[in-house]
């Protein structure tokens, strides 16, 4: 017969072993994290929310150091419409071979590109130009550079190369010894504008000045704008300075000048003395010229004779247009 045994002696007696401690070089285990509810969503901390990478830089922003310019990047312009652009620089200053820093007052927003042609453009070219003067560049006049608006600041207009970020107008060059450049003074030497001229032409393929539209006589506008066969536009008139004008009042009269009424009457030319009239031996060979000039008055009926006209023809009608194909 069995009998019941007392629950304490039934779990002393049939005890399941318990498992071995964990170790301490064993790895950790990540707590689980409890279940979320339906219709509750796991609301995460803003800082953990990652913001997206920046691309990586352009090529010409690669190649734009700060030995050649100081043009620190901005963010992307994006309109209204199509102003604006990618790759964004403001350029503060052009830097020279020698380390020396040709600012850009104002700063100008432009495209790296456009920033880099600009800086190759003060580098090579104005830098030398400042050296067959010599002396040195050192500031550049910046009329403007970005803006969003049409040609010429007309509404309607097509947009501008600045709307674009792609132009800069520029008025003068200052130089070291006090001196500038205006680009658009006639006072200006003509052959220091002419080698401006030369040099933004054959590097940029449009460039606008006096002369050319009535809209850029106080500035000089270039840009790199890509036409259809590269065609390229350069229109600025190098004006010649203005003429010594001659004063207002005449000069003063001589003294040892004779009187007016003097000097008037041996000016004077001599009274034209009237024509005398012909002496008869000239005035037969006369008559006889005009007699034989006269067509012979006989041949004049023969040649009516010969010009009469002979009477027209006259020209069968056609006839009526018949009615009935009108019904």
């Amino acid at each position: 017969m069995i009998s019941a045994l007392p629950a304490e002696a039934y779990l002393t007696t049939t005890r399941v072993p318990l498992p071995k401690a964990r170790p301490a070089e064993a790895p950790q285990v990540p707590e689980a994290e409890p279940a979320e509810k339906p219709g509750q969503h796991a609301e995460k901390p803003a800082a953990e929310a990652r913001p997206p990478e920046p691309p990586p830089p352009s090529a010409c922003r690669v190649a734009l150091t700060e030995d050649i310019a100081v043009a620190p990047s901005i963010p992307d312009i994006k309109g209204p419409g199509a102003c604006g652009g990618p790759d964004m620089v403001r350029l503060e200053a052009v830097v020279l071979a020698d380390k020396t820093r040709v600012p850009l007052k104002p700063a100008a927003t432009m495209r790296c590109t456009m920033a880099t042609a600009v800086a190759d453009w003060v580098r090579t070219d104005m830098a030398g130009l400042a050296g067959s003067l010599k002396t040195k560049l050192v500031e550049l006049d910046n009329f403007d550079s970005f803006s969003c608006r049409g040609r010429n600041r007309q509404q309607g207009a097509k947009l501008s190369e600045h709307g674009r970020a792609n132009a800069l107008d520029i008025r003068g060059l200052k130089l070291a010894n006090g001196q500038s450049i205006a680009l658009t003074e006639p006072g200006t030497p003509r052959e220091l504008r002419e080698k401006v001229l030369l040099s933004l032409c054959s590097r940029f393929p449009t460039v606008l000045g006096p002369g050319s539209d009535g809209y850029h006589e106080d500035h000089i506008h270039f840009d790199l704008a890509e036409r259809r066969g590269n065609y390229r536009i350069c229109q600025w008139d190098v004006w010649d300075a203005w003429p010594q004008v001659a004063p207002l009042m005449p000069a003063p009269r001589p003294a040892d000048a004779p009187p007016r009424e003097v000097a008037a009457k041996e000016g004077a030319p001599a009274e034209a003395k009237p024509a005398e009239p012909p002496t008869e031996a000239q005035a037969e060979p006369e008559k006889e010229q005009a007699e034989e000039a006269k067509p012979d008055e006989k041949a004049k009926p023969e040649q009516k004779k010969a010009k009469a006209r002979k009477p027209r023809k006259q020209r069968a009608q056609a006839p009526p247009f018949p009615l009935n194909l009108l019904r």
